[in-house]
């Protein structure tokens, strides 16, 4: 009897009882909520006990399958948000409605309460009606609930262009295999079939049959968190993301937006012990699909935090495991790193659940794309040519291991509640939730990978994880504080997104991809591990039996090795100093970059339009042949003006039209007015355009090839201004000085002597801009080949 008993008990943990009645055939689930699938029908039906109306619980939707497309964004894995929801009832209808958080009152005042939720608009989710009442629950059909475009795949679809899509039920199914339920979650999924016509490539390279594309949706009601959890205030330079909503009920003398940080529940099993172990440490799962060598590398990278845990006197306290075989990633209980496939490469993320009410973490989901580490190996293999005889690709794939170490860090911070850190380079890479470019110096002419990517945590790392997951008896706030002046006044720094993208943002030392706490000294060390690369650059840059085509695959890194350094350098010029600063604390405040800076950046940055630096080298081009059969170019590869033929101009071209699309960006260019009216030994708007002009319309050279390369940087040059005329968000002193610099390069053509060819090119050169000044309206500018992607060593993440 004991056994049986224990038998039943088994199949009831499982969530899983089967049962037949005339010739129905339906699996129970008990669990957080007990619900039938009736086989028959294809239908699932919940049970709503009389307790649970009006109890509010998780809702989250994922895709547990997806499209595989970077472009489009719809991952396997790729979390929904998580939202407060409760089963209400009217008459004989049941409503899945959900509270509106953003506006609240936290009193005890009921009426207050009230007050505020009468105010605004609520959601309700799904309705239906009851089919069967029995005494102490109902039952109703989720099936439709279950069984429709809650990720919205169609509406992604439709905005990114590829097609107007609509669900086909026909086609569209319960997926019972991961349809489960626990005592505190259950969990459904559907397979989702959208019909519709396709409008672009990237649909069908990755759908077998355009027309129809399937998916695979997933829906979790998970139990709230009990109440014991204590919200943490958010502060502005403490490294964290925060969740915000109005409290109508805060004295009118507080801010009535209330801000706190995300983070997981933490707590000590001793807390009066220096070192203790945690009541519940925070687990992450690596995905078991992950080859070997990979999921060792997101393993060791993942567990570096533990580091910061152990510095605030946890033991333990985070753990990094494999994903128990059976169990769903998308299962709430856990927190886990998956390894995402696309057809082309793309940026990684991580997300995570949080309880809207308070903050904390209920979920952490990292998706790491596994196209990444192949980037990092064709950087190593295209500086350092490892096929020659006698030398192996060991150090390359090392150094593509190592950042996938350093990646799962990363995107595991992210789902701790940590923000992007885009200056934390300047402080000897103090921390892994900056973007790191590789990091390679030049020792004897030669090229050192050994630190190219950062190894463990950062002491940044660190002060943000006490920050968010340190306990303290008393005074919280002072000891909060605390930690983040003693940071700063170490010389940390601490610059996020909006202050670091390279088109616009002002912050001279916060930058995405760079190195060095001297950005302009870094890019003249980047400029001389291009040149070495690209000195040494030969057959032995590709394995034996693989096509010449892949030798131009391989040089694009190199060629454009030296891009985000580049942008980091771009963004001095104009460039301002500036924290997070709060009243009361000795953080610098707001000030320009002094002049000498931005002097030695503009000096730096005209190296990437000199043709002797940045032209490709003419006895490189006849390793470049036209395309192999088979060997086409891509999104990542050089663009041609010449078809299948390799297009050394077009390389100049897109390298040109990259630098001054940084340094001559509009906000850029009224930084420089705004920064000259302010100081008068600033530098301006047009001690930038006279210092290009020398670096292109005063060089010269004899006729041929460096001389053509030098007509391709004037025409971008030329073209970049007459946009700028005619940029509407240019002030109007900026459009003074541009029309006024256009005039004078008109002034150096007509006063420069050359003959043939030259003399020519310099009339086209005269007649474009008299075209201009006629009419500027009708200008229209020449496309230049776009720059390969480079992303993800270069955009979001």
């Amino acid at each position: 009897m004991h056994n049986i008993k224990l038998f039943l008990y088994y199949l009831l943990s499982i969530g899983i009882l089967t049962a037949q009645s005339s010739g129905d055939q339906k699996k129970q689930f008990q669990g957080f909520f007990d619900f039938q699938y009736n086989e028959n029908d294809d239908q699932v039906l919940l049970t709503i006990k009389e307790d649970q109306f009006e109890k509010e619980f998780l809702y989250v939707s994922a895709l547990a399958q997806g499209l595989g497309s970077n472009d489009i964004g719809l991952d396997r894995g790729q979390l929904g948000g998580g939202v407060l929801v409760k089963w209400i009832r009217k008459g004989n209808k049941v409503l899945l409605s959900q509270p509106n958080l953003n506006y609240r009152a936290i009193s005890q005042n009921e009426a207050e309460r009230n007050s505020v939720e009468e105010a605004f608009a609520k959601s309700v989710l799904f309705g239906t009606t009851v089919l069967e009442e029995r005494e102490e629950d109902v039952i109703i059909d989720l099936t439709e609930f279950i069984i429709r475009d809650a990720h919205g795949v169609a509406d992604r679809l439709e905005s990114n262009k590829q097609g107007s899509y609509s669900l086909d039920k026909s086609r569209s199914a319960i997926n019972l295999e991961r349809t489960k339920a626990f005592p505190k979650n259950v969990e459904f999924e559907s397979m989702i079939t959208l019909k519709g016509k396709p409008k672009s490539y990237e649909i069908r390279s990755v759908s077998p049959d355009a027309e129809a594309i399937t998916v695979f949706q997933h829906h979790s009601f998970v139990e709230l968190p009990d109440n014991n959890y204590k919200p943490r205030k958010y502060e502005p330079r403490c490294g964290s993301w925060d969740i915000s909503y109005f409290d109508y009920a805060t004295p009118i003398n507080e801010p009535i937006n209330q801000m706190f940080i995300t983070r997981h529940r933490l707590e000590k099993k001793n807390p009066n012990s220096t070192i203790s172990e945690a009541v519940e440490p925070i687990i992450y799962y690596v995905d078991r699909g992950a080859p070997e060598l990979i999921k060792n590398a997101l393993i060791e990278g993942a567990s570096w935090w533990n580091q910061a845990f152990e510095a605030i006197g946890y033991k333990n306290a985070f753990q990094v495991k494999v994903l128990p075989e059976g169990v769903d990633p998308l299962d709430l209980r856990y927190n886990v790193i998956q390894w995402v496939h696309r057809s082309t490469r793309g940026w990684s993320y991580g997300g995570s659940i949080v309880d809207p009410r308070t903050g904390e973490i209920i979920k952490g989901h990292v998706s790491l794309g596994s196209l990444r580490v192949r980037q990092d190996y064709l950087i190593a293999q295209g500086l350092q040519a490892p096929f020659g005889n006698g030398t192996n690709d060991d150090f390359a794939m090392e150094m593509a291991l190592a950042r996938i170490r350093q990646l799962s860090a990363h995107e595991v911070g992210h789902t701790l509640g940590f923000a992007h850190n885009f200056a934390a380079s300047t402080n000897n890479r103090s921390s892994v939730m900056d973007y790191p470019h590789p990091w390679i110096k030049v020792k004897n002419n030669q090229l050192d990978f050994t630190e190219a990517y950062a190894s463990g945590i950062g002491d940044w790392d660190k002060v943000t994880v006490a920050y968010a997951y340190q306990s303290f008896e008393n005074n919280e706030e002072g000891q909060l504080q605390k930690i983040l002046e003693d940071a700063f006044e170490n010389g940390f720094r601490y610059i996020s997104d909006s202050d670091a993208r390279p088109q616009g943002s002002a912050h001279g030392y916060a930058h995405l991809w760079d190195n060095g706490s001297d950005p302009v000294y870094e890019l003249k060390n980047v400029l001389e591990v291009r040149k070495i690369a690209i000195d040494r650059f030969s057959l032995d840059n590709i394995r034996d039996g693989q096509p010449y085509s892949l030798l131009e695959d391989v040089f694009v890194p190199v060629y454009f090795y030296h891009r985000y350094q580049t942008e980091a350098v771009a963004k001095m010029i104009g460039g301002m100093d500036y924290s997070y600063a709060v009243k009361n604390n000795q953080q610098e405040r707001t000030v320009f970059l002094p002049t000498a800076t931005q002097v030695k950046a503009l000096q730096e940055i005209l190296k990437t339009i000199n043709v002797e630096e940045m032209g490709i080298p003419k006895k490189l081009l006849e390793l470049f042949p036209p395309r192999a059969m088979g060997f086409n170019r891509n999104r990542e590869t050089f663009k041609s003006n010449v078809g299948l033929a390799f297009d050394p101009y077009g390389a100049m071209a897109t390298n040109a039209h990259f630098t001054f699309s940084l340094l001559l960006h509009p906000e850029r260019i009224n930084r420089l007015i705004l920064q000259k009216s302010l100081d008068e030994n600033q530098v301006g708007l047009g001690d930038v355009i006279d210092e290009v002009i020398n670096e292109s319309f005063k060089k010269r050279f004899n006729p041929g090839y460096e001389n053509e390369l030098q007509n391709i940087v004037n025409t971008v040059f030329l073209e970049e201004l007459f946009s700028l005329s005619t940029n509407e968000d240019l002030y109007i002193g900026a459009r003074s000085i541009v029309n006024q610099k256009i005039g004078e390069i008109s002034r150096i053509l007509g006063n420069t002597k050359t003959k043939g060819d030259q003399a020519e090119v310099y009339k086209e050169f005269q007649r474009m801009i008299n075209q201009y000044q006629k009419d500027p309206s009708k200008y229209i500018k020449t496309e230049i080949p776009k720059i390969p992607d480079g992303s993800p060593i270069g955009s979001f993440e």
